[in-house]
């Protein structure tokens, strides 16, 4: 049975993403000459001040943009609306409203439509509270993913429920993992979520699971308490999925032994705002006067430290090490 739904889930997928490539071509096309002058050829204290993109990092977190609203699409029209299952956050609720006017009042609203509706009020708080850069990649992944539910059918790939519960939260999860990752979201609660883990810093995936019991009270209130729980497990799967990939907040400190300690200093200074503390050290075998950098970062900013060490200093001895807490003064954005 498993077998039979990842072969179904395949030539759906083949299907969909053939034919809605050309459609999405000239809108691709426009995104990114729009995104390219606004980045680089605006002066005048439009998104390039936030967007600090070269080009290929503009096409690169388009595509990411576009996949996370695709994996979200493909999850609740191929899964979880079939089984009437519900999605996390404003997607599920969404797809609630959706089916409630449409069952009881005679009210035909696309999914996608509520979910665009939803997203106003939210896209604007972002705006105040997030940043430019991530607001307008989320403005663009609910728009794709608004494109995607609408273009891409409504329809079932397996007749089990929990294979649609679990598949299609993973699914799911995957894409609003990914668009957090890469400094988007799907927008609704991923956006409130965010602003939450900034300030009481805590997994995302924690917020997400206290704002979606709603969903499951009302989905068992309305529908019966079986597609409550049905709901349970695709929240718990989005739950630890979101939480494996997206990685925020988690610390880890740097120990950085290095004989060029002002140039590696000036250049973590130049990518990374954090604060750094310098240890005087001497080699054990060497006799050398060196220098260790102590640094608490995000595992985000992991990468982008590595390549500042190798750039600046490839001999530089560098110890990564899991951070349980971190109290007092930290930029956790």
């Amino acid at each position: 049975m498993l077998s039979r739904a990842f072969l179904s889930l395949s030539l759906v997928c083949g299907i969909c993403i053939n034919s809605i490539s050309k459609r999405c071509t000239f809108i691709i096309s426009f995104f990114v000459k729009t995104m390219y002058s606004s980045v680089f050829l605006n002066n005048k204290g439009g998104l390039e001040m936030d967007l600090k993109l070269n080009y290929t990092e503009l096409i690169k977190k388009l595509i990411v943009v576009i996949i996370a609203g695709l994996l979200n699409a493909i999850g609740m029209n191929l899964f979880l609306t079939p089984a009437k299952v519900y999605a996390s956050g404003f997607a599920g609720l969404s797809q609630l409203l959706s089916q409630i006017l449409g069952d009881f009042l005679s009210i035909h609203i696309s999914t996608g439509v509520l979910f665009s509706l939803f997203n106003i009020p939210v896209v604007i708080l972002a705006w105040k509270k997030v940043g430019k850069a991530f607001t307008f990649f989320s403005f663009l992944c609910v728009i794709f993913m608004t494109l995607f539910l609408e273009i891409i059918p409504v329809r079932a790939v397996s007749n089990d429920i929990i294979l649609n519960a679990i598949f299609g939260g993973l699914i799911s999860a995957i894409g609003v993992g990914i668009a957090l990752k890469w400094g988007a979201s799907t927008g609704g609660l991923d956006i409130i979520a965010m602003i939450l883990s900034k300030i009481k810093d805590k997994p995302v995936g924690t917020y997400f699971f206290f704002f979606n019991a709603l969903i499951i009270i009302a989905a068992g209130y309305v529908y019966g308490w079986e597609k409550a729980l049905y709901t349970l497990v695709t929240l718990y799967v989005s739950t630890r999925i979101i939480d494996a990939i997206h990685t925020r907040h988690v610390k880890i400190t740097a120990l950085i032994v290095t004989k060029n300690g002002a140039d590696v200093r000036k250049a973590i200074h130049s990518r990374l705002v954090r604060g750094i503390t310098t240890i005087p050290a001497t080699g054990a075998y060497t006799n050398e006067n060196k220098e260790m950098l102590m640094i608490v970062i995000t595992r985000y900013e992991l990468y982008e430290l590595e390549r500042v060490i190798k750039q600046v200093d490839p001999g530089a001895f560098t110890n990564v090490l899991q951070t349980v807490g971190v109290f007092g003064l930290f930029r956790k954005d």
